[in-house]
């Protein structure tokens, strides 16, 4: 009936949490309640994944646009879109350390301080570990080039890029592929889509890493990829940057793309890494925004790690350079799995020195 009040369906609800969240400041105040209500609430899973998450999430358009500084004072704009930009604005720090995944982050920084030549990044988002990196490199004459073809994400990090007066940020709306002058498109989500085969004019144009760093005429240190399985191929396009520049290669997997049923020394995209003389392990992280202090980054050699759970995805590190990772930053670990989660086992999912205060 027109006034039945039951809302089955739950649209009437999610319209009128956006229409609250259109102001700013009623938003503001019921987000910070939701987050003490996630202390409070007791709860077997992930309270902010099924409770308070949803909600926020609802009280938002993907219009909506943030700014947000880190403590060392660099600054990023973002758009209310994944679970990326709603764990760094809930961030309990008011200048966190970090924007997403807090041990990638260390680890690159890490990588990036111990390597030369530039640092390339397929999947740039707006900016998330690009910016950080970028200000790390500021005044040293190495760059950070930036693969996004998402037109929205690409404007972010470019406005990122300005508002923190980065000028050794090179951004291309180019995809990362196995051959150059193809024709992609992105089908999904935002951070979530993936490269798909385009029609005429449509999408964007790939390139390949070998091709591109030849016309640039720059060494790769640090190559980091995160492109929703075109990581593979993207690989199988820079065999002479692997062979000659030897980079530190951080790269996801995730059991969408990747079949590791086998193990991941038997997946073709480690496969394709061993044989070129790197050594791989998972590492252990928060797929969030965590504070982690000054704790260990946990690295899991390849052929010890837990794998077992739904479909999930995690961070990946090859490395020809053993010395790389060999100081007191770093633990190696066995039989865990690299996905940190609080609300999981404890042997598995917790760092080996226990969950973060």
């Amino acid at each position: 009936m027109a006034n039945d009040p039951r809302d089955l369906d739950g649209s009437r609800l999610q319209q009128a949490l956006l229409k609250l969240g259109r102001d700013a400041t009623l938003r503001a105040e019921l987000m910070a309640w939701l987050q003490r209500a996630e202390r409070r609430l007791a709860y077997g899973a992930s309270v902010r994944d099924d409770i308070t998450g949803p909600i926020i999430d609802a009280l938002h358009s993907e219009q909506d646009l943030y700014e947000k500084q880190l403590a060392d004072g660099t600054r990023f704009r973002f758009l209310y879109r994944t679970k990326i930009a709603r764990d760094f604005l809930l961030a309990e720090q008011e200048r966190p350390s970090h924007v997403w995944e807090p041990q990638t982050t260390r680890l690159l920084q890490h990588l990036t301080a111990g390597t030369s030549g530039d640092v390339l990044i397929g999947g740039a988002y707006f900016g998330d570990h690009a910016v950080v990196l970028g200000v790390q490199l500021r005044g040293s004459g190495r760059e950070v080039h930036c693969f996004e073809p998402n037109t929205d994400q690409a404007g972010m990090l470019a406005a990122n890029a300005e508002l923190n007066d980065l000028q050794n940020l090179r951004i291309n709306r180019l995809g990362l592929w196995h051959e150059s002058s193809q024709r992609l498109r992105l089908d999904g989500f935002d951070s979530f889509a993936n490269a798909v085969p385009a029609k005429g004019d449509e999408g964007f144009e790939t390139i390949t890493i070998d091709d591109y760093c030849q016309a640039q005429c720059r060494a790769i240190g640090v190559l980091m990829l995160d492109i929703e399985g075109a990581e593979l191929r993207a690989l199988q396009g820079a065999a002479r940057v692997l062979k000659q520049d030897r980079p530190a290669v951080v790269f996801e997997v995730h059991r969408d793309y990747v079949d590791w049923s086998a193990g991941l020394l038997q997946t073709p995209i480690c496969a394709l890494l061993a044989a070129a003389g790197y050594q791989l392990y998972a590492v252990r992280d928060f797929n969030t925004h965590q504070e982690m202090g000054e704790r260990c980054i946990e690295l899991i050699p390849a052929d010890s790690v837990y794998l077992e759970g739904p479909p999930h995805g995690f961070n990946m590190l090859a490395v020809a350079d053993p010395a790389l990772i060999a100081g007191p930053l770093f633990r190696q670990v066995r039989n865990v799995s690299p996905k940190l989660l609080r609300h999981k086992d404890p042997a598995l999912h917790h760092p080996l020195d226990g969950l973060p205060g």
